[in-house]
């Protein structure tokens, strides 16, 4: 998403991340840091930017993450699940935002980080995070009653034009509805970073597959949603049942993933006719596209994009694109509406 930072207004292009808190970006000097396309913000230059002193409140609402300067300024490090970190000065600057009536929003005084040594799965065509976590320091949480708990998104896929910015919107222009809206409950659980969803089944096809747990009751708040990861990753063995269910359905040879990662993968050339992939939420069945399944690792090779992990189970981004996803922390609620979001 493109947001600004400082005075005067200093453009970035960050990662949307609905997985994490802070909002940061690389900053001037950047004593070790991945390579990006734009320019480093340089908070000398504006006017409005300060650090963050350790014994504000400010720093205190990143606990573990934060640290001590010699020169008493708040310091952050963050790790995020697939290894990438982030460490850099807490600070306070003016954030503006691009806006529905063409007339940009300014926020003063938002928390953000200045990352000076950040490495890791970055895309160079962006310069940081948009932490929009449910936690103190996300900027939903810091846009706060303004926005009455609400954002929405609409992940456009890696298959269109390479310039499309996805959409995001807060407050009153991010409920979701009309037809084929369906939503399904927030659960409360911690860290309180995280949105928890009930996920009670898969179907492939027309054979059901249920979610561990679902019969014992222990499943509430069995997956989160990120936006900021990429595959959708489930429990092993119920990965290995839904991965099964989706081969046996398949009529075409198995390919090697060369990387390894993925482990049901096809010729991209092959005609593959893969069933539909429906997720069940509590209340709110999903019905995934071909593009919401299946990821094109290269010319020649198109693999299943869910895998197994016994961490977190995660409804990562390829299985959201081409939906309208609203949240709402006030109501505990997510929606899902099918969309074709380049368009939008």
């Amino acid at each position: 998403m493109n947001v600004s930072l400082g005075t005067p207004p200093f453009p970035i292009m960050a990662i949307a991340d609905t997985g994490s808190d802070l909002l940061w970006t690389q900053c001037k000097p950047c004593e070790d840091c991945y390579t990006q396309e734009d320019p480093l913000f340089d908070p000398k230059a504006s006017s409005t930017y300060k650090d963050v002193s350790c014994s504000s409140s400010q720093c205190s609402e990143f606990g573990t993450r934060a640290s001590c300067s010699t020169d008493k300024t708040c310091s952050y490090s963050i790790a995020y699940g697939d290894r990438s970190h982030s460490k850099g000065n807490v600070a306070a600057d003016t954030l503006t935002l691009g806006s529905t009536n063409s007339r940009p929003v300014q926020l003063k005084n938002v928390i953000i980080g200045c990352g000076h040594n950040d490495a890791g799965n970055f895309n160079k065509k962006t310069s940081g995070i948009v932490g929009l976590g449910g936690g103190a320091v996300s900027l939903v949480s810091q846009l706060g009653d303004s926005i009455d708990g609400k954002f929405s998104y609409c992940l456009v896929p890696f298959t269109s034009e390479k310039d499309l910015a996805s959409k995001i919107n807060f407050g009153t222009n991010a409920i979701v509805w009309g037809k084929g809206v369906v939503s399904t409950p927030l659960i409360k659980k911690s860290p309180e970073t995280f949105y928890y969803l009930t996920l009670e089944s898969i179907s492939v096809g027309s054979k059901k597959i249920q979610f561990p747990g679902i019969n014992s009751g222990t499943s509430e708040g069995n997956i989160i949603i990120d936006s900021g990861t990429t595959l959708t990753m489930l429990p092993t063995e119920f990965y290995s049942q839904l991965e099964e269910a989706v081969a046996s359905q398949i009529e075409a040879e198995r390919q090697e993933d060369p990387q390894g990662v993925l482990s049901l993968c096809y010729s991209a050339t092959a005609d593959l006719k893969a069933p539909v992939i429906t997720m069940h939420f509590d209340g709110a069945d999903v019905k995934l596209d071909f593009s919401n399944s299946f990821v094109q690792l290269s010319e020649e090779l198109v693999c299943f994009a869910f895998r197994g992990s016994d961490d977190l189970s995660i409804y990562g981004n390829l299985s959201q694109m081409n939906f309208l996803v609203g949240y709402d922390t006030v109501s505990q609620k997510v929606s899902f509406k099918p969309a074709d979001c380049a368009k939008m």
